[in-house]
């Protein structure tokens, strides 16, 4: 199958010459996410610096969901990518699972994120050229710990979760926007990571179909354990979570758990 072809060498490829993470896959006993102090400016010494996130510190224990939000420009997606890694710090530290993101190479770096995390973003972005199946199962293309797993039963395994293994051999484009954003989430979970962070998953969605894919969110993680960091506008959301943290002007404002039980949206 073509699909496998591709998923192999573009493992194959992956594999050669990647050094280990030894702490990667030892869970810390407390904190899946330790974030110190962390801070990142944009703009040289010589320009107009702008703070997006301003000497941050936040712990988040295993199993945790929490929804961060705060208004556009308030630091929350910029704390999201620092935690992933995909951004570099000013200051300050990050750990993910006892590994210190910046005592990696960027090989391991983009090892430890392909394992241990699932992306969830705004737009969906899926591969156009592959079907949802092969969508679902790319992630492990790029590498990964799972001697003796059928990627390919895992992959439609999930999309059955999501409710579209009717789908597997569709493209894209022949999928509605929450269609889409389904296929992300079992495609998040593939490599199944510690940690899910999802930055403004529903914001490109209407009411109802937002209220499906935070009902996935709620299941997955009931089910799975997994961690889970969200970020959105929409305060309305925060009763899906376990914790709630508030930003603005790239500083947390508030921190406290969601006590209240969800009630449902008219």
């Amino acid at each position: 199958m073509k699909s496998e072809a591709m998923t192999e060498e573009a493992a194959s490829s992956a594999r050669q010459g990647a050094p280990e993470i030894a702490d990667a896959g030892q869970p810390s006993a407390e904190h899946v996410i330790s974030v110190a102090d962390v801070t990142k400016r944009y703009g040289s010494k010589k320009e107009v610096q702008v703070t997006a996130v301003d000497t941050v510190s936040l712990a988040v224990s295993r199993g945790e969901f929490v929804v961060i939000t705060g208004r556009s420009g308030s630091g929350k997606t910029t704390l999201l990518n620092l935690i992933s890694g995909l951004t570099t710090p000013t200051a300050g530290h990050v750990v993910l699972d006892g590994v210190e993101l910046w005592s990696l190479s960027d090989r391991q770096r983009s090892r430890l994120r392909n394992e241990h995390i699932g992306f969830v973003f705004q737009f969906p972005s899926l591969v156009p050229s592959l079907n949802v199946l092969e969508n679902v199962m790319l992630p492990r293309a790029f590498g990964g710990n799972h001697v003796g797993d059928d990627v390919e039963s895992r992959a439609r395994m999930l999309l059955s979760t999501v409710g579209l293994e009717e789908k597997a051999a569709a493209h894209p484009r022949q999928l509605s926007a929450g269609q889409q954003q389904r296929v992300v989430l079992a495609r998040s979970l593939v490599n199944r990571p510690t940690i899910i962070l999802a930055d403004e998953p529903s914001s490109n969605l209407d009411e109802t179909t937002e209220q499906e894919i935070m009902e996935l969110f709620e299941r997955v993680h009931e089910t799975t354990g997994v961690t889970i960091l969200m970020v959105t506008h929409t305060s309305q959301l925060i009763s899906w979570g376990t914790r709630s943290v508030r930003m603005a002007a790239g500083r947390i404002i508030g921190d406290e758990p969601v006590a209240q039980a969800r009630s449902t949206q008219d």
